[in-house]
């Protein structure tokens, strides 16, 4: 009897345990058919609230960017408008009655007419050549007018030393006067040439000195044996490489030989 009663008390609690996890179950299953149509999914949320942000973000922009348009450019217009005249910008007349503004005036009109004047011994109605050093151009005027610019070939900067003497390999700055011109010139090699070669220094009248070619078709003197002439070496022209004098291709020298006359100026700088 016992067994039998507790049997059925185990299937009564079994009865019970699964009516209870039915309940459940039903319950779970309810709440979960309305919950898609009760709570939206946080994720649509999300992106609604960044939409939102970035709409009031770009109309802060926006806004800010027509306020400064307005400011600097339409408040200033609307006023000349409304006033019927423009903005001049002048001077004071208790400012122009000024001593000391008097006295600067004067100042600068003596000033800018010596400048006027010095410019006009340096651009006479002569021929004339400039020579840039950095860039390596040349600028050639005539009667005041650009004539003819192109490339040349400044001194390197570089030093030779020896034991007796240095040996600066620079194109001299200033204002210079051709001396002479010479057609098919032939060139006296200096000292540093033989050195540079390793070769032993000749007499200054030797004929090893003189060497034919190397000058170009023309050669315009400065000082103290500077020149401007021609070049072997055309494919370094626009380069500083000479040793100081300044060297034009065949065709720019030959305008430039047939422009300038001896006396005539040449500016490097």
């Amino acid at each position: 009897m016992e067994n039998e009663n507790d049997k059925n008390e185990g299937m009564l609690r079994e009865d019970e345990n699964t009516g209870v996890d039915r309940t459940l179950n039903d319950n779970t299953d309810i709440s979960s058919s309305k919950s898609p149509l009760t709570t939206p999914p946080m994720k649509e949320k999300g992106i609604s609230f960044l939409l939102r942000y970035l709409l009031m973000v770009f109309a802060l922009l926006l806004t800010f960017i027509l306020l400064f348009a307005f400011v600097l450019y339409l408040a200033p217009n609307l006023q000349e408008i409304s006033s019927g005249r423009k903005s001049k910008i002048s001077a004071s007349s208790e400012f122009k009655k000024d001593a000391d503004y008097k006295k600067q005036i004067v100042r600068m009109s003596k000033e800018i007419q010596r400048l006027s004047r010095k410019y006009s011994t340096y651009t006479s109605g002569q021929s004339y050549i400039v020579i840039n050093t950095t860039d390596n151009k040349f600028f050639l005027y005539k009667n005041k007018m650009l004539v003819r610019e192109g490339l040349c070939s400044s001194g390197a900067n570089k030093m030779l030393q020896t034991e007796k003497k240095t040996y600066l390999f620079k194109t001299p700055k200033g204002k210079f006067s051709i001396t002479g011109k010479r057609k098919h010139p032939y060139w006296h090699r200096s000292d540093w040439d033989f050195i540079e070669q390793g070769l032993p220094v000749p007499p200054k009248d030797h004929p090893s000195r003189w060497e034919e070619g190397v000058l170009g078709d023309y050669a315009l003197d400065l000082v103290d044996g500077y020149m401007i002439h021609g070049t072997i070496y055309k494919r370094l022209m626009g380069m500083p490489v000479t040793h100081g004098c300044v060297r034009l291709g065949d065709k720019d020298l030959e305008i430039v030989f047939n422009t300038l006359n001896i006396g005539s100026k040449v500016y490097i700088f």
